[in-house]
Parts: structure tokens; C-alpha cells; sequence
């Protein structure tokens, strides 16, 4: 991609130019790609993410919409993973439908959200990139049959006029999961080009899909003061370094794992008989170092499963290093005999 067709990303771009009215076609377009359907947004409303500091931003809502229909559009990027992930998308969703209504209110002035969530990492389990979630009802005895309003119900929650079904996933949240670091495609598809924007910035100059086109104005790199320019640099930065402490804090995770790993199979296997255990412990220890890519600990692994095979290996070995200077608990560590076996030599 040369630099005159270079864009800025989503991610920043929600967070300084799209809760803009006026850039509202770029929102318009993604959010008729998923539901398939045209959508007017009328309103830009306040969210949780509206400061400025970037530790701020990470993880908030970062964009609330309402349409011409009357439905609320949540839009959420989120950064680094989170444990309670759904949760938080479901409190986000609640929180709005709460807000909707006052004391006294007939619930029926609830209107529909729709909770886009735009995930740059790895999520749950699935070939997918792009995930919609809806809420229906399946018959229990009849496995068949799925629960549709009534015709009371239609006019009560449904806006006739829209010409919606009359199914109950029109008045519950809908959920999009959008998975970019899944995304490996060559973009010929609408969601495909919205994806390859998501995660590379890349447009096409002859695209035709709803709100690329507006991001090709409003959007590019080139057409931003220095002072914008060297802003999108630092998030950028600062997003990348956020990830390398994450990945680094996954590798030392591993590593501390395969290390205890091993000290439980050494203690397993002085209870069980010193020869069997330290056979089994190694045995559990490599195996879950080739299962997570720890080259180190395969070497180490077979090293120390020879070196502590018999029992007075071990020996000889913690009588060079008591000779030798070392600390008691050093000794104990290099050869994972007690304090009381050591002492005795």
C-alpha cells in the first residue's frame, strides 16, 4: 500500500473523528454491511469513552448511535483481551436499555440496540472472523418449533411500518463479533473489504462497499496536520507496545507453568519412588513444553530427565556442589533432592 493510499485505522479513528456527526457515513456504511439492511444514523449520542487520555480508551464503549428507526447502535473496539469479555458487552447492552426508560415508563418506548464489538486479538474457539449472535426461542418438546409474537405483541413492540418480522430476536440485543486478527483473505466481498480496513487500513480505490468510500475522504493519512499525523503515530506505538507486554506476559506465564510443571513431578515422584517419578515428571514436563512451543524446555527437559534418572546421579552431583560452596537451596533446586538427603553427605 503506498503512502498516498495509506489510512488511518479504525481503532483510532472511532476514538478522534468518527463520533463526529458529520463523519457518520463511515459508521452508516459498516453497520449496513452486517445487518444488511440501509441504516440512518440520526444521533451521535454521549458514551463512556468520550476522554482523551489513552489509558482511558482501551477498553470502553466508543461509539453510541441512534438510527432513523429508532434503534440504538452500540460500537465498541477492544484492544487487549478481558476475561469477562462477555460480560461486559452484556453490561454495556443492559446499561443502555436501562437508560431508555424512566420510572413509570410502559416498556414498550424500549427500542432494539445492536452491540457491534470490533476485537483486535484472538477470541473463544471458531473458523470464523465475523460472529452474530441473536436471542430465539426453541420449543422444548417440539424441537421444531420456534416462538414468534402475536399479533398484540407485534403492535405493541414492533414498528409495523418497518415491515420487521415478527420474531423476538427483533426486540432482544443483537451481538457482532468481528475478529480481525482472523482475518486472511483476499477482500472481494463487502464484510471482506470492511475486515481488510479493520486490521491493515487498506481501501481499495474503486471500492464500491458502504463506507469505505466516506473513509477514503475523511480518513486518509495524508490529509492530516502534522500534529494529527505524530498523534496517530504515538497511539499506534503505544498499541504495539501494549500487545508486546501482553504476548510477553503470556511467554513468562508458559515459562513459570512448565517450571512448576516440574518441580510437581519431581515431588510426585519421590512419594511414588525417586526413579519412576523423575521419569514421569520429565515425562509431563516435555510434553507441555512441546505442546506450547518451548523449545528451551524440550533441551533442558531431556538434559535434567538424563542427569536425575538415578538416584545416586543425583547424589554424587549435590556432593560437587556442597564442595563446590553452594547454597543449600541451590543445591535443592539443581537437584531436586531434600535438605535432608543433602545434609547427610
Amino acid at each position: 500500500m503506498t503512502e498516498k493510499s495509506r489510512y488511518v485505522r479504525f481503532d483510532w479513528a472511532i476514538k478522534r473523528i468518527l463520533r463526529d456527526k458529520a463523519n457518520k457515513e463511515v459508521l452508516e456504511g459498516l453497520i449496513t454491511v452486517l445487518l444488511g439492511d440501509p441504516v440512518i444514523i440520526t444521533e451521535i449520542l454521549e458514551s463512556e469513552s468520550n476522554q482523551d487520555a489513552r489509558e482511558d480508551k482501551m477498553n470502553r464503549v466508543d461509539v453510541k448511535a441512534k438510527t432513523s428507526r429508532g434503534e440504538y447502535i452500540i460500537v465498541e473496539v477492544q484492544l487487549t483481551k478481558e476475561r469477562d469479555f462477555f460480560q461486559r458487552i452484556l453490561f454495556g447492552t443492559a446499561k443502555s436499555i436501562t437508560d431508555q426508560i424512566s420510572i413509570g415508563q410502559d416498556y414498550s418506548v424500549i427500542k432494539k440496540i445492536y452491540s457491534i464489538n470490533i476485537l483486535y486479538f484472538d477470541f473463544g474457539r471458531g473458523d470464523d472472523y465475523a460472529y452474530h449472535g441473536v436471542t430465539t426461542f426453541h420449543g422444548m418438546t417440539k424441537k421444531d418449533s420456534v416462538l414468534q409474537l402475536n399479533t398484540d405483541n407485534e403492535r405493541k413492540y414492533l414498528e409495523v411500518e418497518t415491515k420487521r418480522t415478527t420474531m423476538p430476536d427483533e426486540v432482544f440485543p443483537e451481538y457482532f463479533l468481528l475478529i480481525v486478527d482472523r482475518f486472511d483473505e483476499v477482500a472481494t466481498t463487502p464484510i471482506e473489504e470492511w475486515m481488510d480496513y479493520l486490521k491493515d487500513g487498506a481501501i481499495r480505490d474503486d471500492t464500491t462497499t458502504p463506507g469505505l468510500q466516506a473513509a477514503r475522504e475523511k480518513l486518509a493519512y495524508m490529509s492530516m496536520t502534522e500534529k494529527e499525523r505524530r498523534a496517530y503515530e504515538d497511539y499506534m506505538v503505544s498499541v504495539h507496545a501494549a500487545r508486546d507486554a501482553w504476548e510477553t506476559a503470556i511467554d513468562e506465564a508458559k515459562a513459570d507453568g512448565w517450571a512448576e510443571g516440574i518441580r510437581r513431578g519431581r515431588a510426585e515422584g519421590l512419594e511414588k519412588g525417586r526413579a519412576e517419578g523423575l521419569e514421569e515428571g520429565r515425562a509431563e514436563g516435555l510434553e507441555e513444553g512441546r505442546a506450547e512451543g518451548l523449545e528451551k524446555g524440550r533441551a533442558e527437559g531431556l538434559e535434567e530427565g538424563r542427569a536425575e534418572g538415578e538416584l545416586g546421579k543425583a547424589l554424587d552431583i549435590a556432593r560437587n556442589l556442597k564442595s563446590m560452596g553452594f547454597s543449600l537451596a541451590d543445591i535443592v533446586k539443581a537437584t531436586g533432592l531434600t535438605e535432608e538427603e543433602i545434609n547427610k553427605l
